[in-house]
């Protein structure tokens, strides 16, 4: 007697047409029609192709509270969350390495003091989500360009030693004649404490005398950022 087929047998899992529609409301409706959640779908897809990959998403945001936190995550804390393996750990570190890429070329294409959003920006996308505090340099030619953008410290959750004749001496051995201090704030708020504004002051006071220029400290958080020179701290 011939066997009569499995029906089922041949059919795509249920998760391939969501996928499609997914992707199809992305390419018509663009990133901004989609939750956080799903945009990590959009991710995971590469890194788990025969997987409902839904669950997953939602528990990623629901660790680390948004689509920005999920892809800035230091990788051990990643690999916590059940699900997350290698393959995953790289697709978002790939998308943060090419966020961060994006960020920095709209810095170097035009001078920094005409293009000031992109700043604050690159900063926040290098820095806004790191679980340490990190001081960053950004150093500017004549014509106010990135000459070259460099961490100098990086301390612990709420601290990162600064000496201003380190930054001063690496302004000059670039050649730069103006610079921007970023830093960020784990704890997400960037309102500056008495030791920003004191340590920025000493590095204008080290600066000045040399011919260098500090044009601004932007403190970086979660929750946003700060100007000290917009705040007319210094």
């Amino acid at each position: 007697m011939a066997e009569v087929p499995d029906e089922g047998l041949n059919e795509a899992p249920h998760f391939h047409g969501h996928r499609d529609r997914l992707r199809a409301r992305f390419r018509e409706a663009g990133a901004q029609a989609l939750a956080d959640y799903e945009l990590l779908e959009l991710i995971l897809f590469r890194a788990v192709p025969r997987r409902d990959v839904k669950p997953l998403a939602k528990a990623l945001v629901d660790r680390f509270g948004s689509f920005a936190e999920v892809v800035a995550a230091p990788p051990g804390l990643l690999a916590e969350i059940p699900g997350v393996k290698d393959a995953i750990i790289t697709e978002l570190k790939v998308v943060e390495a090419a966020a961060q890429r994006l960020a920095k070329g709209q810095v170097k294409r035009r001078p920094a003091l005409s293009s000031w959003s992109a700043v604050i920006d690159y900063c926040r996308t290098a820095m806004a989500y790191a679980e340490r505090e990190q001081v960053r340099v950004l150093f500017l030619d004549k014509r106010n360009q990135l000459i070259a953008d460099e961490v100098l410290q990086t301390g612990t959750v709420d601290h990162a030693p600064v000496y201003p004749r380190e930054v001063v001496k690496r302004a000059l051995e670039v050649s730069a004649s103006a610079l921007i201090l970023c830093h960020n704030h784990p704890s997400g708020d960037p309102t500056p404490s008495r030791a920003d504004i004191d340590m920025t002051r000493k590095i204008i006071d080290v600066a000045k005398p040399l011919g260098i220029e500090v044009h601004d400290h932007i403190i970086v958080g979660k929750d946003g950022h700060a100007s000290l020179k917009g705040l007319r701290l210094i």
